[in-house]
């Protein structure tokens, strides 16, 4: 038995919303009290297949959904660090815990002892008097259950366990390898000129990244997740584009202790071979039986509807592109060159700035980071749900960029924490992500505390952070997550925040991009860094006029890593086991689908497609776009509803966000809206009419 007195994991938090106090929380204390909450909660199972009483609500369900909940507390405080700064020590142990997690979640979850009392309550449901929360309760924990094979004979339990704890180590290498190579690959720029486009800001981030790295007096450009870094659209060598792109797309696949094609490759194996165990044909047949799309066949026929329009715009956007090369080649003398995926950005905001006369790189001073924060993305919020955001200095957060915040309802009574990390590191993950370390619920009386984390550059000391239009949208778009985690009131853990099905959580947070370009909230935050001056009118209605533009070439770099997603996970046992060469199999998924153009690479290639092998949307990376069909649907509906009030607010928060995954999605939409999703608007959003 540990020690709780000695670990600060092992007593609750004297800090507000139970915020863990990281100041007291050391690397040595982690696995400790990981041994300890691992040994309580099987205890507490234990305490619920030892009853000798029928299995009721009150005796199996209740507690139930009590247990585990020192281990909660202890992962999500970990798992928290481990993926925003995940020093060495830190990586250690998340080697150590991988397997761990796995074979304690697979005690539980195959449990028969407990898997049999919630399979008598399932089948004498509709006897039961209980509320809807707690019917649906258990339909999911049965649902769950099955679906994670509880049913299967002790042999198939005991080989689905090895299985399920290899794809944990190997998930955890991916992210290690990819996170080692990410920051290996940062290119390193001797003088400024090579970096000409970029300005002050971006340089300073430069300059201080390549401090960082020892190099005083260089220029070091870290990489993003996704393949086309934004500084692409802005260097106008084109050397230093290629360097920049090449290093991109060369993570994982150069060799030596990094090089993740041999994981791919293993992970799609695994899966193959735990979908037929459990009885499915592929592990995209598994993953969409239990979302809302049903079957993989579903996802394959919108991926396929959408990506043939997609391709055939971009096809004309790169003749536009190659036009002005070619153009500017006759203008000044110089010899023309075909475009490559280089130039695409580049030349894209050339012909943005010929056909809108807009500069995206030019409205950076309008999108100061401070002011979008408070004035955009917090006003936005309180303008629609009447909330309010008070920072605290005082409590601490788990590394000294991420801020707190606590959070207030319209009546002043306390909502919960919300914490912003916004810069990059490298000992942060790549991305963007919302997560959760306390979880709201009646039952055990907690309130949320939220975290959003993004990975901007973080400029020299004493100048400001400009952010690009993809940067805010990327604020907004997570802020929707953290307000679906602030929002949703359930009695049941289980339901809490943002446990939904993978393929609607992207929904909220699609949604709460509509108020970056809405009239009211970019008059309040949209303002010069220097002189306080809005955007200019002119410039908003040429930034909607081109709202379409470029959206075949966006279209199809996340269209053609979605059919990557399903083209691996849509194999078979023995399939999966013939792959030997990633990049060809990447080639033939990507022409199967009339996706192989090489100028409009894949948003991600296999190697760092972190979110399919070491995060949660593995089948699931379609999620986006099937759940942009609502989020289109529901910006219509705001729209011919007066927009930014209250009433829509309330509505929205009401009927969606704060039901959390206590309610069928599909369900919950459709009480929000008064009928299903229409794809049309998300056609027109995309250019894909016709």
């Amino acid at each position: 038995m540990t020690d709780a007195s000695a670990n600060p994991l092992l007593a609750p938090s004297t800090l507000p919303y139970g915020l863990p106090d990281y100041r007291e929380i050391a690397p040595q204390h982690y696995l400790p009290a990981f041994e300890e909450a691992f040994a309580q909660h099987r205890a507490e199972i234990a305490a619920i297949t030892a009853q000798t009483e029928p299995a009721s609500f009150e005796n199996t369900m209740i507690p139930l959904e009590r247990s585990g909940d020192l281990l909660g507390s202890v992962a999500r405080t970990f798992y928290t660090v481990s993926s925003a700064d995940a020093t060495p020590e830190i990586q250690e142990i998340d080697e150590t815990l991988a397997p761990l997690m796995s074979a304690h979640r697979d005690a539980i979850t195959l449990d028969a002892a407990l898997y049999a009392r919630i399979a008598d309550l399932h089948a004498q449901l509709d006897d039961l008097d209980l509320d809807a929360e707690s019917r649906y309760l258990v339909e999911r924990h049965y649902r769950e259950m099955t679906h994670a094979g509880a049913a299967l004979d002790d042999d198939a339990k005991s080989r689905l366990t090895d299985l399920n704890g290899r794809l944990a180590t190997l998930s955890n290498t991916f992210e290690k390898h990819l996170l080692a190579d990410t920051n290996d690959l940062a290119v390193v720029f001797d003088t400024a000129e090579e970096l000409d486009g970029l300005d002050e800001g971006a340089l300073s981030a430069a300059t201080q990244a390549a401090a960082d790295r020892g190099l005083e007096g260089k220029y070091a450009v870290t990489l993003t997740l996704f393949t086309g870094h934004p500084y692409l659209a802005r260097l106008t060598d084109r050397a230093s584009r290629a360097r920049l792109l090449e290093a991109s797309r060369s993570r994982g696949v150069r060799g030596g202790a990094n090089d993740n094609r041999v994981i791919v490759r293993e992970i799609v194996r695994l899966r193959a071979e735990r979908a037929a165990l459990l009885g499915y044909d592929s592990h995209a047949a598994y993953i969409t039986s239990d979302e809302t799309t049903g079957t993989p066949e579903a996802v394959h026929a919108m991926l396929r509807q959408l990506a043939a329009p997609a391709a055939a715009n971009a096809r004309r956007e790169q003749a536009a592109l190659q036009q002005i090369i070619d153009e500017t080649a006759a203008d000044t003398g110089t010899e023309p060159f075909t475009l490559e995926a280089r130039d695409w950005a580049y030349y894209t905001e050339k012909v943005r700035t010929a056909t809108y006369d807009i500069d995206t790189a030019a409205l950076r001073p309008w999108f100061e980071a401070e002011r979008v924060l408070q004035d955009g993305v917090f006003w936005a919020a309180t303008q629609l749900y009447g909330v309010t955001f008070t920072e605290r200095p005082d409590l601490p957060a788990y590394h000294p960029d991420a801020r707190v915040f606590e959070v207030k309802d319209a009546d002043g009574s306390p909502l919960g924490l919300f914490i912003l990390d916004l810069y990059t590191r490298d000992t942060k993950r790549g991305g963007a992500w919302m997560n959760s370390i306390v979880l709201q619920s009646r039952l055990r009386g907690t309130s949320p505390v939220v975290v959003n984390n993004l990975n901007v550059p973080k400029p020299a000391a004493g100048k400001p952070t400009l952010l690009t239009l993809d940067e805010v949208t990327t604020l907004f778009h997570e802020f929707g997550h953290a307000l679906h985690g602030l929002f949703a009131v359930t009695t049941y853990p289980h339901f809490s925040g943002t446990a939904v099905f993978r393929d609607f959580v992207e929904f909220p947070s699609q949604v709460n991009e509509m108020w970056i370009m809405w009239p009211e909230v970019l008059a309040h935050y949209a303002r010069h860094v220097e002189t306080g001056e809005p955007l200019p009118q002119d410039v908003v209605d040429r930034l909607h006029a081109s709202e379409t533009f470029n959206q075949g070439f966006a279209t199809s770099e996340y269209l053609a890593a979605a059919w990557l997603d399903q083209a691996w996970h849509s194999l078979d046992a023995s399939a999966a086991a013939a792959v030997d060469d990633v990049a060809a199999f990447e080639a033939s998924a990507l022409a199967d689908i009339g996706l192989d153009n090489p100028v409009v690479p894949t948003r991600y290639s296999s190697t760092y497609f972190a979110h399919v092998f070491s995060g949660g949307y593995s089948a699931g990376y379609y999620s986006y776009i099937w759940s942009e069909v609502l989020d289109a649907d529901t910006v219509e509906w705001f729209t011919e509803n007066g927009g930014l009030t209250r009433a829509n607010g309330d509505r929205f928060r009401e009927r969606l966000l704060g039901v959390g995954g206590s309610k069928d999605p599909l369900e919950a939409y459709r009480d929000f809206r008064g009928r299903d999703a229409e794809i049309a608007p998300l056609l027109k959003r995309r250019g894909l009419e016709g």
